[in-house]
């Protein structure tokens, strides 16, 4: 299957839109807060410099912008940008679903425009499609057999530790508290934009998981999920890794208590598995089967019309 060149424009269209506000809140931000580095910093946690709620934006939303502009580009230069349009589209309804009840009308109009904008990127992947108009079209290439297994091992592995970790916190929290973490309530304190801490990991672990999944399968659409997952993978293991080194606890994992350690750790595991699945996804894929001469197999070529025309 391919995408029409109508949908291709209405799709690019649609993830500048989604570019443009997401660059907007960022551009606030960084207004606000006067410095890119103390911005980068609030998205990697640490907010020790800042009064609560003076930023709007996380980390995830400069993910997003990326992911929105490579998505843009994609449709641009590839008739086969259904499966990036449907990754785009479903990752940012699930995200900015929350916005829908969260405090603050800024954070309200932007989740009802982000969810229109996402809702019409799923529908253009979904009927903007055709079928191949001729045998020789090129079609979406199927991920490589080792580089999609490898690629599928650390998703996996990856939803499997943020799994944990939110059964962790589920045991050591009061229940009010745990059920705060996934619906956005008073006990957490985010920046305005940002999607629940719980919710956030569901996202996740469904995000991981179903690229994972698409992997081992060496779908077609498995290259668009992957990326998307694995440079949210990467972006909150840098985040992590920027924290530790920061608080000065990398250098320090024998001080620290077990659960100190095991953060620590997950983050290394994160940023690493991340540009892991980043460099095992974006290389050619598996080289299409060459279709035969003929229709069907020991199919005869058509017999020439009698009597034969001059050259045939």
């Amino acid at each position: 299957m391919t995408v029409t060149r109508p949908a291709r424009l209405t799709g690019a269209a649609l993830c500048a839109a989604l570019a443009l506000i997401a660059a907007v809140w960022i551009l606030q931000d960084l207004a606000a807060l006067g410095s890119p580095a103390d911005l980068a910093w609030y998205w990697a946690g640490d907010h020790h410099f800042l009064i609560r709620g003076r930023s709007t934006t996380s980390l995830i939303d400069p993910v997003l912008l990326a992911a929105y502009a490579a998505t843009a580009v994609a449709a641009l230069r590839s008739r086969h940008a259904a499966s990036a349009f449907a990754a785009a589209g479903t990752v940012t309804l699930a995200l900015r679903l929350p916005g829908l009840w969260a405090p603050g009308s800024g954070a309200l109009v932007t989740a009802l425009l982000e969810l229109a904008l996402a809702a019409g990127l799923v529908l253009t992947a979904a009927v903007g499609r055709r079928p191949a108009e001729a045998p020789h079209e090129p079609r979406p290439t199927r991920p490589r057999g080792g580089p999609a297994v490898a690629a599928g091992v650390l998703l996996a592995l990856a939803a499997l530790f943020v799994t944990l970790w939110e059964l962790y916190w589920a045991g050591e929290l009061p229940l009010e508290f745990t059920v705060d973490r996934f619906t956005g309530g008073r006990s957490v304190v985010k920046p305005a934009l940002a999607p629940p801490p719980g919710w956030l990991s569901a996202v996740a672990v469904g995000l991981y998981g179903t690229a994972a999944v698409s992997c081992f399968l060496r779908a077609r659409h498995s290259r668009a999920f992957g990326l998307l997952a694995a440079a949210f993978l990467a972006a909150g293991g840098l985040g992590g890794v920027a924290r530790a080194v920061r608080f000065e606890t990398l250098t320090r994992l024998g001080d620290l208590t077990s659960v100190g350690t095991a953060d620590v750790l997950t983050s290394v595991f994160e940023l690493l598995a991340g540009v892991a699945v980043l460099v095992l996804l974006a290389g050619r894929g598996a080289p299409a089967a060459a279709p035969g001469p003929y229709p069907a197999a020991g199919a005869r070529p058509p017999a020439p019309p009698h009597p034969a025309p001059p050259g045939w």
